[in-house]
């Protein structure tokens, strides 16, 4: 069908504005972002027509985002770009979308996941009002919602095609794959095995190795699992292999002892779906033991106090350094940071200080004897390094309580559906993903990542895929 006349002359038309526009702005004030209009036309059209399409154009994009105030410094806020601009736009599509034809999964606002999870976003948001620092308390919580609209409540539409699981896994980690390259090459300039180096090789992609090898973990079991799916084209599967043995051997390089022993317990849930061990059981063992250590809580820190490996670069010398809670500077500055957390949570534990707020406010409640050489007065160095403790100094008791029971909802849900389905492939994904999920709520222990992008869309995501298998009434792989 030929184009109408009058449609070919108005696009030559707007073409020969934006030309003339963009050349003027470039000569005469040097402006450059004016290029990026026709991107950002094609965006939302592409968010209105393949709403699908662009979440997983997202998804590409997340490893490689940048922190705005790296590529223009001086900005009073900052984001990640180019995701978070684009994830604001899909909040405010769904939104726009509800209030004109409410449109949701039927069973998904009452299963329990969603339940806690709404608990968890609503008190954060009362916690928004009494907060010392409303502003910012705000702009945290809508980060959230962002993160939780996209790739949990619209994950569900993205999950009717069963492919995109997949696509999902692979999209992440080819996006992974540049980065990794980058921190390389970096790294060979210090030597391989500079354990010192590698806490920064992989900025401004990623804040430091913390959240980097988290996401490394993260992503491991579900390559893994891709290279063993049948239903996936021989070319896929070998990319799969590919990209798991690059994350293998960055994982090794990434000297994170954080994602190594997240690893390691991730790696101990699998004989545990295995053998069909219901998680109320589980659940009872880990308290009987959470109550034995509180109970030796003196044996142990001497215990660990005697320990005085430093972090280095020989493995095995690393992972020894992990219990060194008197000389290694990163443990005790964790330690510092979670006294600090709670002295907080001490004045006020039932609202908290506010979502978002601790970076800022800490400073005044650091102990003199747990200060480091990496500590600083001003109290600028960063979050809570662990997610329960900071959601306990931010958000009070109700909001530290709230994100465990979401993380203990999430995990029954885990337990319950390997233990009724029959179906080989919904088994592996379920392997995968409770797998990738118990690594990063482990990791939650030691470092706080579910406000940046990097970590909040898959982790959100594959709670999403979880819940999609619950809700499906057949052993069908969504």
């Amino acid at each position: 069908m030929p184009i109408p006349r009058n449609k070919i002359k108005l696009v030559y038309g707007l073409t020969a504005l934006f030309t003339t526009v963009n050349l003027w702005l470039v000569v005469s004030r040097g402006w450059l972002w004016f290029n990026l209009l026709p991107v950002a036309l094609a965006l939302v059209l592409l968010a209105f027509r393949r709403l699908n399409h662009l979440l997983l154009l997202i998804v590409l994009f997340t490893p490689l985002s940048l922190p705005l105030q790296t590529i223009v410094p001086g900005f009073s806020f900052d984001m990640n770009l180019p995701t978070e601009p684009l994830l604001v736009g899909v909040l405010l599509l769904f939104l726009l979308k509800m209030a004109q034809k409410p449109d949701v999964r039927p069973g998904l606002l009452r299963h329990p996941v969603s339940l806690a999870l709404l608990v968890y976003l609503g008190w954060m948001l009362l916690s928004c009002l009494s907060s010392t620092m409303p502003v910012v308390s705000l702009k945290y919580w809508l980060s959230k919602l962002w993160f939780v609209v996209a790739f949990y409540f619209l994950a569900f539409r993205l999950l009717e095609d069963p492919k995109n699981f997949y696509r999902f896994v692979l999209l992440y980690a080819s996006g992974f794959l540049p980065v990794i390259a980058y921190s390389w090459w970096r790294q060979a300039g210090y030597g391989f095995f500079d354990h010192r180096a590698a806490n920064f090789v992989m900025y401004p992609f990623f804040s430091d190795h913390t959240s980097y090898g988290a996401m490394l973990v993260f992503f491991i079991p579900a390559l893994f699992v891709l290279t063993r799916m049948p239903s996936l084209r021989r070319r896929w599967r070998l990319l799969a292999t590919l990209e798991l043995a690059v994350f293998a051997v960055a994982l090794v390089l990434s000297y994170t002892r954080a994602a190594w022993l997240s690893l390691v317990v991730a790696a101990a849930v699998l004989p545990l779906l295995l053998l069909k061990v219901r998680f109320r059981n589980l659940l009872l063992t880990a308290g009987v033991v959470l109550v034995a250590l509180w109970a030796f809580q003196d044996v142990l820190v001497e215990q660990l106090s005697a320990n005085k490996q430093q972090s280095s670069g020989k493995l095995a010398g690393h992972l020894e350094s992990m219990s060194n809670i008197s000389t290694d500077a990163s443990n005790v500055e964790r330690l510092n940071r979670w006294s600090s957390a709670l002295a907080m949570f001490g004045e006020k534990p039932l609202t908290g200080w506010g979502p978002g707020t601790y970076m800022f406010q800490y400073a005044p409640f650091q102990r003199t004897d747990l200060r480091t050489i990496i500590s600083t007065n001003s109290g600028d160095g960063g979050n809570a390094h662990s997610e329960y403790l900071g959601a306990l100094a931010e958000s009070g008791l109700p909001g530290m309580l709230s994100l465990a029971v979401l993380v203990l909802v999430v995990l029954a849900t885990a337990f319950r559906r390997y233990a009724r389905t029959t179906d080989p492939g919904q088994r592996a994904i379920i392997l995968a993903v409770t797998m990738a999920l118990v690594s990063y709520f482990v990791h939650g222990f030691l470092n706080n990542f579910l406000d940046q992008d990097k970590a909040a869309i898959p982790v959100w995501f594959f709670v999403a895929v979880l819940v999609a298998l619950d809700l499906q009434p057949s052993d069908e792989t969504p």
